[in-house]
């Protein structure tokens, strides 16, 4: 996969909700954009500023070969963080720079079903696994927003039941976290796919696929953060790197 920075155009956006926002970029820059196979693929945006450039990492919601152009989907809560608002104010022929794909989650057809959770942050690649399960696939979806005007439709199998949660007031991921705790327990093996606000997938959520549900590595491989409340980027980072270093020194469970 590519990894060398490439310059896209804004061809289009359109507000999917009020904190919601998606942008279509291509150009002539989209012949050096190499999609991934992943469904949770990703690239890093970089906003110039006064300090230096500003990275940060955003879904690929759809790649359109035929268009030659991507979606990606921001979140937006007003002057908040740099992405959301340059987002808000972007405009066809704006340009800006990234470096990407990666990602590292597809479904697998060899899973007797599937459990997928996260917030708005995490919804893009949710959509995206959704549309790519097959049609007889079966499993949990929950996804947390602000309020039911935060839900937005996109594919998924018959099977595959979708759960929107009303985060309100409450802090992010604590009502995620407690309905994927109360659903019942699917018979068989499980892919696993949850992302979203930090403490609550990596106190909350993992511990409890990993360990009390007794999910191997292997299936559940993607329960990450993709932010962590009151920390840029950068902050998030280093205290994922702080987190993964204190988890090693933590003797293993028996």
């Amino acid at each position: 996969m590519a990894r060398t920075r490439i310059t896209l155009v804004v061809q289009n956006t359109i507000r999917l909700t009020d904190h919601l926002i998606r942008v279509r970029l291509g150009g002539p820059g989209f012949a050096a954009f190499q999609p991934s196979d992943s469904t949770d693929s990703y690239v890093k945006l970089i906003f110039p500023s006064a300090d230096g450039d500003i990275m940060r990492t955003y879904t690929v919601r759809e790649v359109d070969r035929a268009a030659q152009e991507i979606a990606i989907d921001f979140v937006h809560h007003g002057d908040e963080g740099v992405a959301g608002p340059w987002a808000a104010a972007a405009q066809p022929g704006d340009s800006i720079d990234l470096v990407g794909p990666g990602g590292g989650y597809a479904p697998r057809t060899d899973a007797d079903w599937h459990l997928l959770a996260g917030d708005e942050s995490a919804l893009p690649a949710i959509a995206v696994a959704c549309a790519a399960l097959p049609a007889d696939a079966v499993g949990q979806v929950f996804v947390e927003v602000l309020g039911s005007a935060d839900e937005i439709a996109f594919a998924h199998p018959e099977g595959v039941h979708l759960t929107w949660i009303h985060r309100g007031d409450a802090e992010p991921g604590e009502r995620l976290a407690a309905a994927v705790r109360s659903a019942p327990w699917r018979d068989g093996v499980v892919q696993v796919f949850i992302h979203g606000e930090a403490r609550a997938v990596m106190h909350d959520l993992r511990p409890y696929i990993r360990k009390e549900r007794g999910v191997p590595a292997e299936w559940a491989s993607s329960i990450s953060g993709y932010w962590r409340r009151g920390r840029t980027e950068e902050g998030f980072r280093a205290w994922k790197s702080e987190l993964a270093e204190r988890e090693k020194g933590t003797p293993a469970a028996v």
